[in-house]
């Protein structure tokens, strides 16, 4: 157990979320509807968690606010997803009130994505 766990253990943490920027996407990747499809189920997988349903994804145009926003529900909450294609960025947001470990999903998400770069945001709820 790694020390962000058993801080979130101790406090009796109600949840989690995790807020992951990635940037320098490959453009084929974030543009796509069936790799993004691939790419929620697989970090699903790859956090441990449980898909409830399929993932839903739409395409928006809107300016320079051109790319596709996906949700995911999971078993102990959702995933949301914002995919900028103007800057070949990702913005993913996962919540959860089962632990995960975020530095995972960064991991993962950055190269499954051929990030240049990544960062994330984590907190919890009580």
């Amino acid at each position: 157990m790694d020390n962000i766990q058993k801080e979130y253990e101790d406090k009796k943490c109600w949840g989690m979320v995790a807020s992951i920027d990635v940037y320098g996407c490959n453009p084929r990747l974030i543009s796509d509807k069936e790799e993004i499809r691939k790419f929620i189920i697989a970090l699903v997988d790859s956090i441990g968690m449980v898909r409830h349903g399929e993932p839903m994804i739409e395409r928006f145009a809107e300016g320079a606010l051109e790319g596709c926003s996906a949700l995911q529900f999971i078993e102990t909450s959702s995933i949301t997803m914002h995919f900028d294609e103007g800057q070949n960025r990702a913005f993913i947001d996962i919540f959860s009130c089962k632990y995960f470990d975020y530095k995972k999903a960064e991991t993962f998400s950055q190269k499954s994505l051929e990030g240049k770069e990544a960062k994330t945001t984590y907190y919890f709820r009580f």
